[in-house]
């Protein structure tokens, strides 16, 4: 018998150290919430077999970009949108709901925006371009 597929699967940075972090809030939640059936999976953007054409051709430049993830119809979500439906999966859909309201929507989507555009540098880590050019020399 398989195992039923996930409502969602969230393509995350494993070597951000805040997006690990996250990763794990939302897992303990989702097993806590969710016990036997979890609604969320975590996939490694940052992991050497990351491969686009299993997450909907999501490239590894998109995905460490901005946030994305994969709902079980197919549907891409993107930015404010992947962590408004996480939350809710896991019963803390309150925390995430007011960024679908008009007014409070377009600053969160700003905000997360900025995070996005300075999260590398933020945590550490190279920028974007030579992430990619890193990745693209990895043996295959």
């Amino acid at each position: 018998m398989s195992t039923p597929a996930a409502d969602l699967r969230l393509l995350y940075d494993g070597g951000c150290p805040l997006c690990c972090r996250e990763v794990e809030l939302l897992r303990r939640r989702d097993s806590r919430c969710n016990p036997g059936r979890p609604r969320l999976a975590f996939i490694d953007i940052d992991a050497a077999d990351y491969d686009p054409a299993a997450h909907a051709g999501i490239s590894y430049r998109e995905a460490m970009g901005r946030i994305h993830a994969i709902s079980a119809s197919g549907e891409v979500l993107r930015d404010v949108a992947v962590f408004r439906r996480a939350y809710a999966l896991v019963g803390l859909g309150w925390l995430y709901a007011p960024t679908g309201w008009p007014l409070v929507g377009p600053l969160a989507h700003a905000a997360y925006g900025l995070w996005a555009r300075w999260r590398l540098r933020l945590t550490g880590r190279p920028e974007l371009e030579q992430l990619c050019q890193e990745r693209c020399a990895l043996p295959r």
